[in-house]
């Protein structure tokens, strides 16, 4: 009797709290409603890679075979050399580009004219506005042989160079177009972050006698980590997810070595070969590695900095 009447009042609080903020809820009701359609409905496709899936008999008229697909992907030599590839460029990622937006974040913070930091920031803002195909277009019209870099080079002397067809370089050019496209809207979120801190604390600061350069590192930098954390956690958790639009736009058969990823060799084996089933298990796969990356991290963010974490 007194868990049903517990349950009953829970109830009719839950309905009373949703009466009282029932603008915020219709609000958040899309967003809702977006990630129950394209996110977690979808998650029961995820038998297929446990089938031998075909596209005329669907779902539910395939048959079972249980771990085959994974068993033939771990035995399979091309997807190791397309796992190692990801696993460096997504490493790449988190040590090269990630930092670059707080880096930016701490220098916009630091300029106190107006109207020069807001030009800076549309500056390298505009690119993220840009489809990667755009991008990508330029990147190969600036690397080509009568492009603007091997302009300069044999102006200093130096023969012309292939650049987007060197395997040495390849990742190199992922790295820095990321940067190149990415960063100025990473410091979006960060400038937000900084823009909260109490200002009284800079001022007290600033009566001990601290330089800008102290107010950085010492105030700005550490109430920031928090959100560097989370920001962190949730690239960590798209590791071996990198932006497929970006390297199939760039690659080219002489940089397969290098370049072919997870998400390249999907498309290849799965889209215009037909290999569903296989290529669900490497998804799977992929979405496993993932989470277990952000849990472990997470709770390392947990357990060294107590407001650290997603959860």
């Amino acid at each position: 009797m007194r868990t049903v009447t517990k349950v009953h009042l829970e109830k009719e609080g839950w309905i009373k709290n949703i009466r009282k903020y029932k603008a915020l809820y219709l609000m958040v009701f899309p967003g809702v409603l977006y990630f129950i359609m394209f996110r977690y409905i979808p998650l029961g496709g995820i038998i297929i890679a446990f089938q031998d899936y075909m596209i005329f008999k669907g779902i539910l008229g395939s048959p079972f075979v249980g771990f085959k697909h994974f068993e033939s992907l771990f035995s399979y030599a091309q997807f190791w050399r397309v796992l190692k590839n990801t696993a460096i460029i997504g490493f790449y990622n988190i040590v090269f580009v990630f930092p670059v937006p707080i880096f930016l974040a701490l220098l916009f913070n630091e300029i106190r004219h107006l109207a020069y930091k807001r030009t800076l920031q549309t500056i390298y803002y505009v690119p993220h506005f840009f489809s990667w195909v755009i991008i990508s277009a330029l990147t190969v019209q600036f690397l080509s042989l009568s492009g603007i870099v091997n302009s300069v080079r044999e102006l200093l002397g130096f023969e012309a160079f292939l650049f987007m067809q060197s395997e040495a370089y390849f990742r190199m050019i992922l790295i820095l177009t990321s940067i190149w496209k990415e960063a100025g809207w990473g410091t979006i979120i960060l400038l937000a972050a900084i823009s909260s801190i109490n200002p009284e604390i800079y001022e007290a600061a600033m009566a001990d006698g601290a330089s800008r350069l102290r107010q950085m590192f010492n105030i700005t930098l550490p109430l920031l980590m928090p959100t560097i954390v989370v920001l962190l956690l949730l690239n960590i958790g798209n590791f071996l997810d990198l932006s497929f639009d970006q390297i199939y736009n760039l690659l080219s058969p002489m940089t397969y070595p290098v370049g072919d990823v997870i998400d390249t060799y999907v498309y290849r084996v799965g889209i215009i070969q037909g290999q569903y089933s296989s290529t669900t298990a490497i998804g799977l796969f992929q979405s496993l590695i993932g989470i277990i990356l952000v849990v472990f991290f997470n709770s390392l963010a947990r357990r060294y900095q107590e407001e650290g974490g997603l959860w």
